[in-house]
């Protein structure tokens, strides 16, 4: 860290210790940046430590429900990234009202840098309930605090995300389900779109003011991602395309076979979710396949555990 221009700034991030949030940090550690991550469970993030040099990681705790510890954690701070969202009933407090409130704080405290994620397909007429609170979050950062970048990503995929490895569990089973299996997806790599939110964050001047959705390189359809990461797990079930009024039905009663399944994702499942405009490129990284990393973690998944192919391949030596 010695010698780096931004070792006496701090980038307050708000969920940092989450599946994003990890990556988002561990790329600002590299550049040198002290690191303020605020979250309602501090704890939670104890294990970004090791990735941080002495001094340049501080954890805070901050609560949605307490503009206070907002306001805590915002003070002083150079720049603000929020990464904080939910898929529960409290949808519009943390991607409605939150956001306005990180902003105004932003914009009274003189912060240089103002980063929101948000995700693709967001809208305010939406029949989807996370759809339109997302909407109202980017409405009231952008009314706050004009020179806000805010980055929309597709569904992310990584090491911890709970939808490669939900899948792939699911595809033990001889016969897999799909619902969805025509809608469109346009999956990014989690460590793809920490470096694109800690660029952003650093680089107002480039980035302020503007919108990035945010994708990988393949745009594949439902069905074409669930063969995908079946066959990272090594999994080969035979895939059924389950009809709209089936997963219309499930959705009311708020179950698939494996894994849950809410009303508002059966609506959000009717839209593609890829990127238009200036992706990755803009941020000058090479989008990672899902097909090139997914299998480093989706091994464990084949028939006798991750250590099942090394075993063959000693066996064939």
């Amino acid at each position: 860290m010695n010698g780096s221009p931004w070792q006496h700034r701090i980038i307050t991030v708000f969920g940092g210790g989450g599946f994003i949030g990890r990556y988002v940090c561990e790329a600002l550690f590299k550049t040198g940046v002290r690191v303020r991550v605020a979250q309602r469970t501090p704890r939670n993030a104890f294990f970004l430590q090791p990735l941080a040099a002495v001094g340049q990681l501080d954890l805070v705790r901050a609560d949605f429900t307490r503009p206070d510890s907002l306001a805590a954690a915002v003070e002083g701070a150079w720049g603000v990234i929020n990464l904080v969202g939910a898929f529960d009933g409290r949808l519009a407090a943390i991607h409605g009202e939150a956001p306005g409130r990180i902003a105004e704080l932003a914009a009274s405290n003189g912060v240089e840098s103002l980063v929101h994620v948000s995700a693709i397909g967001v809208s305010a007429d939406s029949g989807s309930a996370y759809a339109r609170t997302k909407a109202a979050g980017e409405q009231a950062v952008r009314a706050a605090y004009p020179r806000a970048t805010i980055i929309r990503p597709s569904v992310v995929f990584g090491q911890e995300d709970q939808f490669t490895n939900r899948f792939a569990g699911m595809s033990r089973l001889p016969v897999l389900p799909v619902l969805g299996a025509r809608t469109k997806f346009q999956p990014i790599f989690v460590r793809d779109l920490g470096q694109a939110v800690a660029k952003a964050a650093q680089d107002p001047g480039r980035f302020g003011g503007e919108t990035f959705e945010l994708g990988g390189p393949d745009v594949m359809t439902m069905h074409e991602l669930n063969r995908a990461i079946a066959t990272a797990a090594g999994r080969s079930p035979e895939i059924i395309d389950l009809p709209d009024f089936v997963g219309d039905a499930m959705s009311r009663l708020g179950f698939l076979p494996g894994a849950p399944l809410s009303r508002d994702q059966w609506i959000m499942l009717q839209r593609d979710n890829v990127a238009t405009g200036p992706g990755l490129e803009a941020f000058g990284i090479q989008p990672t396949p899902l097909a090139a990393v997914a299998p480093e973690w989706l091994d464990r998944f084949h028939e006798g555990g991750r250590f099942a192919s090394r075993r063959t391949q000693v066996s064939a030596d």
